[in-house]
């Protein structure tokens, strides 16, 4: 099976190169696939998965958080890619792999937004509700395993965007999750 990657080459899905346990880094390096800079970007592919489904879970009267979650998503793919690169070899042209302030000031617009239409948190919840909230709850926890990897490779290791991002999307994904279980009318068990 070939994909068409950057620059309109083929993708071919196997290259062998990884039978070995060892993988690439984006400067070229090969570690080992249990380096801890490999586990953070795998992190974030899983929360990457764990957000298609929550978007594929939501009712189809819901186009906007569907496209807040697509740009997430994307948003991801960019955050992974600046894992994968401790060289800092990406060209700063490339503004497809950026993840910046503005990323971060788009994730608290959303979540100010959000939290205006849901009553005031009073107690811890039991994460549940409908699929699609469950699933979100399921998310935020990912993300936060996430992040915990991300923090390990220390200060200096990644762009202190990449800790602030990850960790407002966690926010997020907690108020998506109330979100979506208040209009699926799927009531919140408090603690």
């Amino acid at each position: 099976m070939l994909l068409r990657g950057f620059y309109n080459q083929n993708v071919k899905i196997y290259t062998r190169t990884g039978d070995a346990g060892e993988t690439a880094l984006f400067d070229g390096t090969r570690v080992s696939k249990s380096d801890p800079r490999v586990a953070a970007y795998g992190e974030i592919d899983e929360l990457n998965a764990w957000l298609g489904f929550a978007r594929a879970s939501l009712d189809p009267g819901q186009p906007q958080i569907a496209g807040m979650v697509e740009q997430i998503q994307r948003d991801l793919f960019a955050l992974g890619a600046r894992l994968a690169d401790p060289a800092h070899k990406i060209a700063e042209r490339v503004t497809k792999v950026n993840v910046t302030s503005d990323e971060i000031v788009r994730l608290e617009g959303w979540i100010d937004d959000l939290e205006t239409q849901l009553p005031p948190l009073r107690r811890f919840i039991l994460a549940g509700g409908s699929p699609a909230g469950a699933t979100f709850h399921l998310a935020r926890t990912v993300c936060r395993r996430a992040e915990r990897a991300i923090v390990g490779l220390g200060d200096s290791a990644v762009d202190a965007e990449v800790v602030v991002y990850v960790n407002r999307l966690s926010d997020l994904l907690f108020v998506l999750a109330r979100t979506v279980n208040a209009r699926a009318g799927a009531a919140e068990l408090e603690w």
